[in-house]
């Protein structure tokens, strides 16, 4: 089996307050990403000024999203696992975060007037996703190591609480100072929309300061030299899958959150997109739209990661997915804005309680010696289907002609998923953890 950081680190105690803090202010500096990039300005930019209209800007825009998932659920296991071998989490994850950052910049110097700029804006962004979903597999792994299992679930809520907060206040510095106004900070040029594109910039800057504290103060157990033993990965790959059936909670649960992850993935990828093109938001309007989101987001994570470590992550997922199942019928058949505004402000409330606690569930779940091993099953989970969500969504609404119809298809993935979340039994996937 491979091994892992053990569950006090170096001598640092569980739940002990620099190191959460620290820990959890990674998603502060990611978020930036997910928020300005993936969700609502780039890719609101993407589909209005690089693609030929926002029709074929969608379908564009959701094919990058899936080739980025598989690849995701591709790599992340394999790269876990290596992380375990060597206990080189951080290593691996600060790798992952230069990547992110690196492509995330480049983004902001491909005009529109280019040749073949959609071409290159998409394989740019590409990388950048990949980089930054697998990173979450080293990020991820060291929750259970940090945390207690009493209060994995607030843990867990505090990362995600602060990466909405981190979100609101990058996009909120991104609509004063280059957005909205007349003369952009910095001089920035409105050409060809270079004052939209330098968000980029802001969210690179975002990312690698505030992803600091997280290599400074969350001690980690060094095992081996970094290294990628691809055979020797598979291999462990290999004996995982063979004892599987020793976690067969894990199982069920990643099978669900397979399904009811599409829904989320597809909901971030095109929230800002369904915005704009159905119901005529300008930019400006969007990023609003996304502030309090975010707002909704970061409260609902904070307040649901208490009642995650009363009731158990498998409740706390389940109310999450009615919800959310409701949210995305009221955001179909909205006849107005304030319509829109009230199902986007209660998929807010749900979408961060639902991440935080998929991510405790399986940080309770997992054996203590194979954390970023059984984080990247989690990873795969989440993106090896990944391309399902937004490539439905593409189709329905190229041949339909219409995002209403593509969004309803969201729908469906919360609804299955919910479905086979409810065959889930936590108390037996605690046990069977402790006593693997």
């Amino acid at each position: 089996m491979a091994a892992g950081p053990a569950s006090a680190v170096d001598g640092a105690p569980r739940d002990a307050p620099l190191v959460v803090w620290s820990w959890s202010f990674y998603d502060w500096a990611n978020s930036a990403f997910g928020t300005l990039v993936a969700t609502f300005i780039y890719a609101t930019y993407f589909t209005q000024a690089m693609a030929p209209d926002e029709v074929i800007g969608t379908t564009w825009w959701s094919r990058a999203v899936a080739v980025s998932g598989i690849l995701t659920a591709l790599v992340a296991p394999i790269l876990g696992t290596a992380a375990d071998q060597a206990g080189a989490h951080k290593r691996f994850l600060a790798t992952t975060t230069i990547v992110c950052i690196t492509m995330t910049a480049l983004l902001a110097f491909v005009p529109p007037s280019l040749p073949n700029a959609a071409i290159l804006a998409l394989v740019l962004y590409v990388i950048a996703d990949l980089s930054f979903e697998v990173g979450y597999v080293f990020y991820n792994a060291f929750l259970p190591a940090i945390a207690s299992p009493a209060r994995i679930g607030r843990v867990s809520g505090y990362g995600w609480g602060l990466g909405y907060v981190g979100g609101l206040l990058c996009m909120g510095i991104a609509l004063v100072g280059f957005v909205r106004p007349d003369v952009p900070w910095f001089g920035l040029s409105t050409d060809e929309g270079f004052n939209v594109r330098a968000t980029n910039l802001l969210v690179a800057v975002w990312f690698g300061v505030f992803s600091l504290p997280l290599f400074f103060f969350v001690p980690e157990r060094r095992l081996g030299p970094m290294r990628v033993d691809v055979r020797g990965a598979f291999r462990d790959l290999g004996q995982a899958f063979r004892a599987v059936s020793r976690y067969r909670e894990i199982v069920k649960f990643l099978l669900a959150r397979l399904v009811f992850n599409d829904g989320l993935v597809t909901v971030f990828a095109f929230g800002g997109i369904y915005a704009a093109g159905t119901f005529g938001m300008t930019l400006s309007e969007v990023i609003a739209f996304g502030v309090v989101l975010n707002v909704t987001s970061g409260l609902g994570a904070f307040a649901f990661g208490f009642l995650d470590d009363r009731i158990g992550g498998k409740k706390t997922i389940m109310i999450t997915l009615v919800a959310l199942s409701v949210a995305t019928a009221l955001a179909v058949w909205a006849p107005n804005r304030a319509w829109f505004w009230a199902a986007g402000i209660l998929i807010g409330i749900f979408v961060g309680p639902n991440q935080s606690a998929s991510r405790s569930l399986m940080g309770r779940f997992v054996p203590e010696r194979q954390q970023a091993e059984f984080f990247g099953f989690f990873a795969f989970s989440g993106k090896v289907t990944s391309f399902a969500g937004p490539f439905l969504l593409g189709t329905v609404t190229s041949l339909a002609g219409s995002q209403r119809a593509g969004v309803a298809t969201v729908l469906l993935f919360f609804l299955v998923g919910g479905i086979l979340m409810a065959t889930v039994d936590e108390t037996r996937g605690i046990k069977a953890a402790q006593a693997g």
